[in-house]
């Protein structure tokens, strides 16, 4: 079975599992949101709730991802985790939880935000990490980069399907039931791939040495790579929660307006397909350095020209570096610690998740204490930009202080 797994059938597995876990199982919200604004289903400040609900999920799951080692030894197990098995799970329990939004049953729909963040955190990085390393033993670890063409894929998808049923008038639930469904039929076109590789460990895999560092600057390097990561989770999450809400306040009675979530997905498409393209050895963070500094000018675009083309231009560029950022973390994740990737993996998920958790509160709070809607969320999206070009200045400042070996 092992023999006849090709690298393209990992990449589409993966592909379609980060599709399914966050393309819909976190970033249908945002096409839908309108549509729940518009029924009264929530408010602003609901919409907000959910949202960090399901981003306060994504943090614990992928705290649980970052201390399970630690967790299995404290409980006397030497079994390693299952991480295929995990990304089956948490695929049927992003289908179930895509599924119970359609209910009418309001208070449980913070639950269930929550939870479809905890399934997407695991699938996210056990489908990562399994996906990597199987490519990095064919020999091909830049095809790692195509999985990330998923979450594009998938937001692509929802957006679209979001417009036709808006033309359609159909409700929310509707949506979330289509949505559901089209998750269900993902689901079960991949889900025997996964744990069909080779279980054998992969000690390293990338092309570029690392110089040689001393512990404590090794684990000053970790954090300070985290930390940039997080800044990432504020700087791209106030306009991938409310572009649509934003767009409708800039530019009310556009026809194009739900055009520009499907067009930050083709962008992340793109961006990923683009970062699978680059070859040979190079400083990943002064590749993480341009990422940050083209989504600080999408996030900015709007706000410098709140047009038809400053949307439309802010939403490519938002997601051009989107997923190719989570690669080239992961990569230098994998470069320095090759032996615990997954763990500290889990660790930059987990302040991703934070700066996430942290943005649509301070969204709805400016919003609430400026002088109108559209103040409030210009405000949100400077912080948002100061926070993706401080990333970036993070990055410059590793890359000059630990280079890397030639």
């Amino acid at each position: 079975m092992t023999a006849a797994l090709r690298p393209a059938s990992i990449a589409v597995a993966g592909l379609v599992a980060l599709a399914v876990a966050m393309g819909i199982g976190r970033f249908a919200f945002t096409p839908i949101l309108p549509m729940m604004l518009a029924e009264g289903a929530v408010d602003l400040p609901g919409a907000s709730l959910l949202a960090s609900a399901n981003y306060l999920g994504y943090l614990i799951g992928a705290l649980a991802c970052t201390f399970q080692p630690w967790l299995w030894r404290r409980l006397g197990s030497s079994t390693s985790v299952d991480g295929p098995a995990l990304v089956r799970t948490g695929l049927v329990a992003t289908v179930l939880l895509t599924l119970g939004m359609a209910l009418h049953w309001p208070a449980a729909w913070v639950w269930l935000r929550f939870l479809a963040g905890v399934a997407s955190a695991v699938v996210f990085l056990y489908t990562t990490g399994w996906c990597l390393e199987q490519l990095a033993r064919r020999q091909v670890p830049a095809m790692g980069a195509l999985i990330y063409i998923g979450p594009g894929a998938g937001i692509l998808a929802s957006g679209l399907a979001a417009s036709g049923l808006v033309v359609m008038q159909a409700n929310a639930a509707a949506a979330w039931l289509a949505f559901g469904l089209l998750a269900a039929a993902l689901t079960a076109a991949v889900r025997r791939t996964f744990g069909a590789g080779d279980p054998r460990p992969v000690v390293a895999a990338n092309a570029t040495a690392a110089a040689p560092l001393p512990a404590a600057a090794d684990g000053t390097a970790m954090a300070l790579l985290a930390l940039a990561y997080g800044l990432a989770g504020i700087g791209y999450i106030v306009t991938a929660t409310f572009l649509p809400v934003i767009a409708r306040q800039a530019l009310p009675g556009s026809a194009w307006l739900d055009l520009f979530w499907p067009l930050f997905g083709a962008g992340v498409m793109a961006g990923a397909f683009l970062a699978s393209r680059i070859r040979g050895a190079g400083d990943l963070r002064l590749r993480l350095a341009a990422c940050y500094a083209v989504q600080a000018a999408g996030v900015a675009a709007s706000l410098v020209s709140p047009t038809l083309a400053g949307f439309a231009i802010g939403s490519l560029l938002l997601g051009l570096p989107f997923t190719a950022i989570t690669f080239f973390a992961m990569q230098e994740v994998r470069r320095l610690q090759p032996l615990r990737a997954t763990s500290f993996m889990g660790l930059l998920t987990a302040m991703y998740g934070l700066g996430q958790i942290a943005g649509p509160p301070l969204a709805a709070w400016l919003v609430t204490r400026s002088a109108s809607a559209a103040a409030g969320f210009q405000l949100s999206l400077w912080i948002a930009t100061g926070a993706l070009l401080a990333g970036a200045g993070l990055y410059l400042w590793l890359a000059k202080r630990y280079p890397v070996a030639n």
